[in-house]
């Protein structure tokens, strides 16, 4: 029986797919910080992605039930939504440390489990290869860094027989899109230097977020991943029109527009 382990495998994302696995009789190593009971074909792993130590533990636990994973899905991420001069040095590390450094953690802490024909999966954001929408630029950077890492490690990892994929999707019905309300209420409500019309920049991000798919899709793309016989290195998961048309406009003219949507009142 193939085993594989998800990391952020009680989110939305992450727990879509590790139900969609088991169902499909893989056995899965669901690794988060908060865990549930062991269900079915789905062990729960409780770790820290930005702690080594516990990422190490959570490794000997998998390799004291076996000796080979097909594949690792990295789904643990946060968003954050924030001025790039105004969020304090903590909040731009933690995310850092999460989207990017904890899939560096998992994936080479785990790389002795994944034999030739194994496979990592993962997960970045339709904003990756986007010019950032203003304040949201944070987790772009992140997931910039988050495909730049895997088409890296692509290169390197080719030569062991290993293969490496991103799944690049929109918006995604999960508790993400919660918490970009959330960052987004309190960023104009603590903004010390931006002065804009806070419901136009608000209605950009809500007809983004709008159009948005059930976490079911993604782990059918997950699948198809896992099982292709030469998969693919980008699955493009519901990507947004307007930000697709707002890609191909020439960086002067994305600039102008941001400045006439989003005039500072000062």
């Amino acid at each position: 029986m193939c085993c594989i382990l998800i990391t952020g495998a009680y989110g939305g994302m992450g727990y879509a797919t590790a139900k969609t696995l088991s169902e499909r009789g893989y056995t899965v190593f669901a690794l988060d910080k908060t865990v549930r009971e062991a269900e079915g074909n789905i062990i729960p792993v409780e770790a820290d992605v930005t702690d080594g130590e516990s990422v190490r533990r959570a490794y000997e636990f998998v390799r004291s039930q076996t000796d080979k994973l097909y594949a690792i899905l990295h789904f643990a991420g946060i968003y954050r939504l924030d001025s790039l001069v105004e969020m304090s040095e903590e909040r731009f590390t933690e995310i850092f440390h999460i989207n990017l450094f904890g899939a560096y953690r998992v994936s080479r802490e785990f790389l002795p489990l994944l034999k030739k024909g194994s496979r990592i999966v993962l997960t970045s954001s339709e904003l990756a290869p986007l010019t950032p929408l203003p304040f949201t630029g944070i987790y772009a950077i992140t997931k910039t860094a988050l495909e730049k890492y895997a088409e890296s490690l692509r290169m390197e990892l080719q030569l062991l027989g290993v293969g490496v994929c991103v799944i690049r999707p929109g918006a995604v019905k999960t508790g993400l899109l919660s918490d970009s309300t959330r960052e987004l209420d309190a960023f104009t409500a603590n903004t010390r230097y931006y002065s804009y019309n806070a419901e136009r920049f608000k209605s950009i991000v809500n007809r983004v977020e709008s159009k948005n798919i059930p976490p079911q899709k993604i782990a059918k793309t997950a699948i198809r991943a896992l099982t292709a016989r030469r998969p693919k290195y980008v699955y493009n998961v519901n990507r947004n029109p307007l930000l697709r048309l707002w890609s191909v406009l020439p960086p002067r003219w994305q600039t102008f527009a941001i400045r006439k949507i989003l005039q500072s009142k000062q």
